[in-house]
């Protein structure tokens, strides 16, 4: 039922180089996602040299992120959460080019 079954395919088909990271469900992901996809060991390694982050689950140790860490890991600013966990305001105050769904 994850939503990145279907975004991460899009991506690459778009040409996006993706890379991902899971706690839990990557092993069971694999297979159903394209071979093109990088798999990282944690969330700051999936940050390293982004352009862009999209959040599409919300596992407790996404809330907790270091965002000066992820900031500094990240080529570009924008940070898609498509699961709300962050506070728009923040993320803005931090330099982010936040989005969210549903809220301004």
């Amino acid at each position: 039922d994850s939503p990145s079954l279907v975004i991460i395919p899009e991506l690459v088909k778009a040409g996006a180089q993706a890379r991902a990271f899971d706690p839990a469900g990557m092993d069971m992901a694999k297979p159903m996602l394209p071979r093109e996809l990088t798999y990282c060991a944690n969330a700051y390694e999936t940050c390293q040299g982004a352009d862009a982050l999209v959040l599409m689950t919300e596992w407790n140790q996404f809330r907790n992120l270091d965002w000066q860490r992820v900031g500094e890991a990240m080529a570009g600013k924008v940070v898609v959460d498509l699961r709300n966990v962050y506070q728009p305001q923040r993320m803005r105050d931090l330099g982010l080019d936040y989005h969210c769904v549903g809220r301004l």
